[in-house]
């Protein structure tokens, strides 16, 4: 294809069809769903989404773009989930970089094998990494790690044939890293064609850079049982052996793609950081036994490593009483104003989910009854053949179970400016359309009463620290409109969420235990639970007395105990952040804007979907 095509509509239409046929070919999955929106490419099951070609076709966006269409069907051919999950680290810095690691082994493998391809991802490469500025750091500590170890572990595997400001970046990291972490490098380079090895290899590099501890041998030995009664837990075109062998075969099974090179893996941005020290901390991941307590929010069968140093300063409030009714009103007239360049898109899909919803409780009739009322389109029938007994209609109500539905929306300090807004105002239109279907809605929002601790962390420092506290912050949960409270009344508490103030650290595992207890207690047979997030769980005080996953253990625990027990339905939405690693049924967004559409189209798929079964998690 020639780069400098003219610029119109119908040219990028055939480039996007070349891209889509090559990502088909070149993952060997001809009946991969390929799709086209704003934002980043992801790739999650069958479904591969790429970025729309923003302002033509220029020259050097082709290759670009290429490059990221590459990557991704790259990623369709030699990346196995399963085996991804099963070796993943917890810490949220662990996973970038075990990420990052994963996505060079992929790329490597294709680039190997097709000059089309290396040269499409290198050009993709470049732009990022020059749009990034990573080209002019001088000092190894500027560049975010996952980014690092992504050219570093990438210059090896293609034996430094890659863009200059990846080579860049590699020779920093390379020379501020201990000669011993960067051998590592040599036992990724051989396990390249075996996810399995691979994996295990990168998981030994997190451990010597202490970002996450070794995974322990049992551990391992489970995560390869599991592979193995999978079928080996990789993709079949996966399971090559390795060197040449593994080249020539993707050689071969690619070379339908080499007309259309469609590549890309770009770097993903940073988001929040979960600081990781383990350090000290028992193999439990919590307090000594002399200090372990009750754990007054874990569900039946839960481990009792998860404490709270205290409960006497959390606080459950309503919006109402966080601020005057002055404030409240300037609070509302401002995101009145922010809701008219939002309330276009919104508002149709807000339609349209109403009028989904609305079309579910309509009567509906059954056809050729014996008796019942007359059916008028069979009256042709009834002339031709007076005796025919199969001509009347019987009219009855679907049956559509009543519903409430909770949104629990992080209230911490990251989620401040875009997001926060963006969450407030999906969630003032949600509860205006749900309210209009008869569907009941409550909105809720968690945060911590202070930065750094609090009151609880006073207490403790009073106590003389003793070790292994547990939960080192106070909890506020915030309900700013109840389930049962009209729209028309609540409506200014929601604009709470745009004042800065409330803004602090969030403890997920226990909201979400507060939000799943509130739910239960409701009569309504469907009972929905959707949570918004940006991010792992983090307090600074709580990590610093405990390990570095405490807070996200405590949360994994707790979402798998309600997805295997409850009849509550959970799914989550993470605004550029991946929680499909943590909950079953969730989507990603990687801006802001995407909320509240992605948010209608969640819940019209929730209650369009009887049977309530967790569907794959998604990314937007």
């Amino acid at each position: 294809m020639n780069a400098a095509t003219p610029d119109d509509a119908e040219t990028v239409e055939d480039f996007k069809r070349a891209l889509a046929g090559c990502v088909r070919a070149l993952s060997g999955r001809p009946e991969v769903e390929v799709s086209f929106a704003p934002g980043a490419a992801a790739v999650v099951g069958g479904r591969v989404q790429l970025p729309v070609p923003v302002g033509g076709l220029e020259p050097t966006m082709v290759p670009r773009l290429r490059g990221v269409a590459d990557a991704a069907a790259l990623k369709l051919r030699y990346h196995d989930e399963i085996t991804h999950r099963r070796f993943a680290p917890m810490g949220a810095d662990a996973v970038k970089v075990f990420d990052a690691l994963e996505t060079a082994r992929t790329n490597a493998l294709g680039g190997r094998a097709l000059d089309g391809v290396r040269d499409n991802l290198a050009a993709s490469l470049d732009g990022t990494l020059r749009a990034r500025g990573l080209q002019t750091c001088l000092k190894a500590d500027q560049v975010p790690l996952a980014d690092a170890l992504y050219c570093a572990a990438l210059a090896r595997f293609m034996k430094g044939d890659v863009p200059p400001p990846a080579a860049h970046v590699a020779d920093l990291w390379e020379a501020a890293a201990d000669p011993e972490t960067v051998a590592i490098l040599d036992q990724l380079t051989e396990a390249i064609a075996d996810q399995t090895a691979y994996a295990r290899a990168a998981r030994h590099l997190l451990a010597d850079m202490d970002i996450e501890p070794e995974l322990e041998p049992q551990d391992a030995d489970q995560a390869e049982s599991d592979n193995a009664d999978d079928g080996d837990g990789a993709p079949p075109d996966a399971q090559q052996g390795s060197g040449e062998e593994g080249d020539s075969s993707m050689e071969a099974a690619a070379a339908s793609a080499m007309a259309a090179d469609a590549e890309g893996a770009l770097i993903e941005d940073d988001d929040e950081s979960l600081a990781i020290d383990a350090e000290g901390a028992d193999e439990a991941g919590g307090p000594s036994a002399e200090t372990r307590r009750e754990d007054p929010f874990a569900p039946p069968g839960m481990g009792s490593y998860y404490t709270a140093y205290t409960t006497q300063h959390d606080e459950v409030i309503a919006a109402a009483e966080l601020a005057d009714e002055i404030e409240l009103g300037r609070l509302r007239q401002l995101m009145d104003r922010q809701l008219l360049p939002l309330q276009g898109v919104i508002a149709r899909l807000a339609n349209r989910l109403q009028r989904r919803l609305m079309a579910r409780q309509l009567r509906s009739w059954e056809f050729d009854q014996e008796e019942g009322i007359l059916d008028a389109s069979r009256l042709a029938r009834i002339v031709a053949t007076p005796t025919h007994s199969l001509s009347f209609k019987i009219e009855h109500e679907t049956d559509f179970r009543d519903t409430v539905v909770t949104l629990l929306i992080d209230n911490s300090g990251s989620m401040r400016g875009r997001p926060i807004t963006v969450a407030a105002l999906s969630a003032d239109i949600l509860a205006r359309t749900l309210e209009r279907c008869g569907v009941k809605v409550e909105i809720l929002g968690f945060t911590t009463r202070a930065w750094k601790g609090g009151k609880s962390r006073e207490d403790w420092d009073r106590a003389g620290r003793p070790a292994g506290p547990g939960r080192l912050n106070d909890l506020r949960h915030i309900v700013f409109k109840s389930a049962d409270t009209p729209y028309r009344r609540a409506k200014k508490n929601l604009a709470l969420m745009l004042r800065e103030g409330i803004l602090k650290e969030n403890i997920d595992g226990e909201a979400l235990m507060w939000a799943h207890k509130r739910l239960l207690a409701r009569t309504e047979k469907r009972r929905v639970l959707m949570v918004i997030s940006d991010g792992a769980p983090v307090d600074d005080s709580t990590l610093s007395a405990n390990t570095g996953i405490y807070l996200e253990r405590h949360l994994r625990e707790v979402i798998a105990w309600i997805e295997a027990t409850s009849p509550v339905q959970l799914t989550a939405i993470g605004i550029g952040h991946d929680v499909t690693r943590y909950y079953r049924r969730a989507v990603t967004i990687v801006d802001a804007e995407e909320l509240g559409g992605t948010l209608l189209s969640e819940l019209t798929n929730l209650f369009l979907d009887d049977d309530g079964r967790a569907r794959a998690g998604r990314v937007f």
